[in-house]
């Protein structure tokens, strides 16, 4: 059996990931494809547990390094019991959030090294890489903004906006290294817009893949 197709979406905050997440996984339904959908962290027990701590404990002051292997550990769960498993069925996996999003907030946010994180990375995932990155780009003001309207902030979300600035700086970067895998989308147009860009991605891409 054909190993499954691997799709992340990335973002920083307002950037519209679960509305965008939604569309995505019907377009590819209506293509036939098998889909599964998951976050991160989490996907699993532990990798929600682990979510909790890290997006909402407000009595624990949790440091960049441990805030990493945290993330880490919920991944390497999330792969073992849910993502690795899905895409050997031939499973299309659709993900909130994977590992480019470490590397722009623990990494860019929080300055940790590039180098560190890449060693968990091939620790952690061997070679498994997502397929596809759908990188939703929005400027930090406009994001923050959107964000602003929703429920209470979690732990990342009350950073400020220079934390902010450097997410969107490293996933950029990111994009501009791995082209043909991270596709960036402008989220600032209007929605049909946005689901525009996004189809003509997901063509192009599963297209290629046949």
């Amino acid at each position: 059996m054909q190993r499954g197709f691997f799709i992340t979406l990335e973002g920083g905050e307002g950037a519209g990931k679960s509305t965008h997440l939604a569309f995505v996984q019907k377009w590819l339904q209506q293509t036939g494809r098998k889909v599964v959908v998951t976050r991160e962290p989490g996907g699993t027990e532990l990798g929600e547990r682990i979510r909790e701590l890290l997006l909402h404990a407000r009595d624990i002051d949790i440091s960049s390094e441990s805030e990493l292997l945290l993330m880490f550990a919920a991944r390497a769960e999330h792969l073992n019991k849910f993502i690795k498993p899905a895409l050997e069925k031939g499973k299309t996996v659709l993900c909130d959030r994977f590992t480019d999003a470490t590397y722009a907030y623990q990494g860019g946010g929080r300055g940790v090294p590039r180098e560190r994180i890449a060693l968990l990375e091939t620790w952690v995932q061997g070679d498994l890489r997502p397929d596809l990155t759908l990188l939703l780009d929005v400027p930090v003001e406009v994001g923050l903004e959107r964000a602003g309207n929703r429920s209470a902030p979690d732990r990342f979300e009350r950073e400020d906006g220079e934390f902010f600035q450097r997410v969107r700086k490293a996933y950029l970067d990111a994009a501009a290294r791995e082209p043909e895998r991270i596709r960036v989308v402008d989220a600032g147009q209007k929605l049909e817009q946005v689901e525009q860009q996004i189809a003509k991605i997901l063509q192009e891409v599963i297209h290629a893949r046949k």
